[in-house]
C-alpha cells in the first residue's frame, strides 16, 4: 500500500475556498476511485490555516489514476487560488505498518 501526506497552509481569506474544494475533492475519491482507502483531511490545533492530509492507495497505479482523476484536476485549480504558494509538501511512502480501530478486539482476545 501507498500512502500520500500532504502538508499546506491556505490564505487565510481563502479558508472557506479552500474547504469546500477539499470536502468535494476528498468525497469525490474516496467514493469513484476503489484504490483509494482513507483519505482524511486533518486541520492544525494552533494555526487554523495548515492542513495535514493522510491518504492511503492499493498501490502505484491507484495513486497515478488519483491524479489523472477529473475532480483532482478541479482540486489544483483551487489548489491555485487558496494555497500559499510553496507551501504544499507531498511525501508518498510504503505504507508498512497500520492500526484500526477494529484491531482492539482482535487484540483483546
Amino acid at each position: 500500500m501507498i500512502s500520500l501526506v500532504v502538508r499546506l497552509d491556505v490564505i487565510p481569506d481563502r479558508r472557506e475556498e479552500f474547504l469546500d474544494a477539499i470536502t468535494a475533492n476528498a468525497a469525490s475519491t474516496f467514493a469513484h476511485e476503489p484504490g483509494c482507502l482513507r483519505f482524511d483531511v486533518c486541520r492544525s490545533q494552533s494555526d487554523p490555516d495548515h492542513f495535514v492530509f493522510y491518504e492511503i492507495y492499493s498501490d502505484e497505479a491507484a495513486l497515478a489514476a488519483h491524479r489523472e482523476a477529473p475532480h483532482f484536476a478541479q482540486w489544483r485549480e483551487a489548489v491555485a487560488r487558496t494555497v500559499v504558494p510553496g507551501s504544499q509538501v507531498n511525501t508518498v511512502t510504503e505504507l508498512v505498518l497500520a492500526h484500526r480501530e477494529t484491531d482492539k478486539a482482535e487484540v483483546a482476545s
